[in-house]
């Protein structure tokens, strides 16, 4: 990634939050390794656009297993007609684990978008809510967001890779951004993820983008 960024390129850092982390309820595989990174990167100034996504579920949420009685985290079900993962409760609003990483200095930010609010809906995408009861999958308001200050093309960093990160890359594309995913900032909830998720790339041209390229 060259020194000189445009204008017109947005960075998303998506769900960097404590539950994300090694012993939070959701922990993605060395999610703190990449806290130091995504800070020195924000604190460069490198970008004219950054926004940052926070799951921020309120409890009982439809996603969380224990709102299913008789299932366990990482099942699957089906929900508003797709299959949907169950997770351990994690992110509920208010909680510390649903904070934004106290190590990353989020007043370079212009936007942040909370996600996942909607008691009987998912929300991986910064983009997109998932399926909800009408088969729909409703708009957060950011590809406009990003339309109206110019930007076309989007970088994507943060966790989980294989999940949220992944469909937020690519939702951006399906909204009209050129879209990249910055991987050695980025981690999957299980290392097993990331042979789909190069593939799920690679079928949408979104390239693979490391901060010395």
């Amino acid at each position: 990634m060259s020194s000189a960024i445009s204008e017109r390129t947005a960075l998303i850092v998506v769900d960097m939050q404590p539950d994300f982390m090694p012993g939070g309820a959701l922990a993605c595989h060395e999610g703190d390794a990449i806290v130091p990174g995504i800070a020195r990167l924000l604190r460069a100034r490198r970008f004219r656009h950054v926004v940052a996504t926070q799951d921020w579920h309120p409890a009982g949420h439809v996603s969380f297993a224990s709102s299913h009685p008789g299932t366990q985290p990482f099942e699957q079900v089906e929900l508003h007609g797709q299959p949907q993962t169950l997770w351990p409760d994690h992110c509920v609003q208010g909680t510390p684990g649903a904070a934004l990483h106290p190590d990353i200095d989020w007043s370079v930010a212009d936007l942040i978008l909370r996600k996942g609010s909607d008691p009987q809906v998912d929300s991986y995408s910064g983009f997109r809510e998932n399926h909800g009861p009408h088969g729909s999958r409703p708009a957060t308001g950011l590809a406009g967001w990003l339309h109206e200050r110019g930007v076309e093309e989007v970088l994507v960093c943060g966790l989980a890779r294989d999940v949220c990160v992944l469909w937020t890359a690519q939702d951006a594309v399906a909204a009209g951004f050129r879209a990249s995913l910055l991987w050695e900032l980025s981690r999957p909830v299980t290392p097993a993820g990331d042979e789909p998720t190069r593939a799920a790339l690679a079928a949408r041209d979104i390239a693979l983008v490391r901060l010395d390229d």
